[in-house]
Formats: C-alpha cells, sequence, structure tokens
C-alpha cells in the first residue's frame, strides 16, 4: 500500500517532466512578441514542415531560416515537446 501511495505521489510530477523537453542550462527563453505564434513541436516535426504550415502556400525557405535565427537552433535540431518561436516574415 505504501509503494502505491509513493508512486501515485511521485508519478504526477515525473510525468510532467518526462513530457517536457529538457533545455540546455545556457539556453534563454525567448518569449513571444504579441504577433509572433509559439509552437510546441509533435512527433515527425521539421522546421521545413512547421514553417511550410505556417506560411500559408508561399515558399517557406525564410521562414524556416526565421524560425531558426528566432528561436537560436540548428534547423535540423529540434525535438518533440519543445516550444518553438514561429515568427512574422514580411
Amino acid at each position: 500500500m505504501v509503494s502505491v501511495a509513493v508512486g501515485v505521489v511521485l508519478g504526477a510530477p515525473v510525468a510532467g517532466a518526462l513530457s517536457r523537453h529538457p533545455e540546455p542550462a545556457d539556453a534563454k527563453v525567448l518569449p513571444a512578441r504579441r504577433w509572433e505564434q509559439v509552437y510546441v513541436v509533435r512527433v515527425g516535426d521539421t522546421v521545413w514542415s512547421i514553417a511550410e504550415r505556417a506560411a500559408d502556400g508561399v515558399d517557406p525557405r525564410a521562414l524556416v531560416d526565421a524560425i531558426a535565427v528566432r528561436n537560436r537552433i540548428d534547423a535540423g535540431a529540434i525535438v518533440p515537446g519543445q516550444a518553438i518561436v514561429i515568427p512574422r516574415v514580411a
């Protein structure tokens, strides 16, 4: 009975911690500006696929670069659960 209670008490915070992407210690959180959108990466997403959906039929190359710069990431290094900011590209 005690082990079940411990599992229930400790299970919730652990489950929440596992669902988030661990950020490197030197990473800085970039808050989104009013005109920007925050997107949480899902399994199978790439920066290209995210930009393609957000670009709404327009060539996504400029948005791919803007996402990488805005989030200070390598466009090939995103992981599920990671929150990224999608900037508006003029």
